[in-house]
C-alpha cells in the first residue's frame, strides 16, 4: 500500500499573515483623521460675557442651549443641524417638545456679549412661551488675576 502523502515527507505549510498592507491602511486612516478632526467644529462661535458664577451641576440629560450670535441669529443645540440658523417658530416648537418630554431639563442661553440686548430678551420670551420655567445665561469665568 502506497500512501499518496508519503511523498511529501517533512514539508509543512507555513501560514503567515503579511501585515504590511494593514499597516499601510492604518497609517492612511490616521492621516485622514488627523486632517479632518480640526475641521469639525462644536457649536457656533460666540464671544461670551464674563461673570463670577458657580458652574452648573451635571444632569442626566444635556441642557438645551440656545445660542444668539453677534448678528442676532439663533441656533439650537438639540436641533438636527445645531450649526444652522433656526427660525423663532421652529425654536419654539422644538424647545416645547423637549420640555414636554422632560420638564426638569435645563435651558441655557448663550448670548454674544456684542449682541443687541433685545435679541436675548426675545429669545427668553420665546422660551417662556415654550413652557420653560427658568432660563440660565452662559458666561465665561472671570480671571482672578
Amino acid at each position: 500500500m502506497h500512501n499518496s502523502n508519503s511523498g511529501s515527507g517533512k514539508r509543512r505549510c507555513i501560514a503567515e499573515i503579511n501585515v504590511v498592507p494593514y499597516v499601510d491602511v492604518m497609517l492612511v486612516l490616521l492621516v485622514i483623521f488627523m486632517v479632518t478632526t480640526p475641521l469639525i467644529t462644536q457649536g457656533v462661535k460666540v464671544d461670551l460675557p464674563t461673570a463670577s458664577t458657580q458652574p452648573l451641576t451635571k444632569e442626566e440629560e444635556a441642557p438645551v442651549v440656545v445660542t444668539v450670535d453677534a448678528k442676532g441669529s439663533m441656533y439650537l443645540s438639540i436641533s438636527t443641524e445645531s450649526n444652522s440658523e433656526i427660525t423663532a417658530e421652529l425654536l419654539l416648537a422644538e424647545v416645547e417638545a423637549a420640555i414636554i418630554r422632560n420638564p426638569k431639563r435645563q435651558v441655557i442661553v448663550r448670548g454674544d456679549k456684542n449682541v443687541n440686548y433685545d435679541y436675548v430678551v426675545q429669545v427668553m420670551s420665546l422660551l417662556q412661551k415654550a413652557g420653560v420655567a427658568s432660563v440660565g445665561l452662559e458666561t465665561n469665568e472671570v480671571n482672578a488675576s
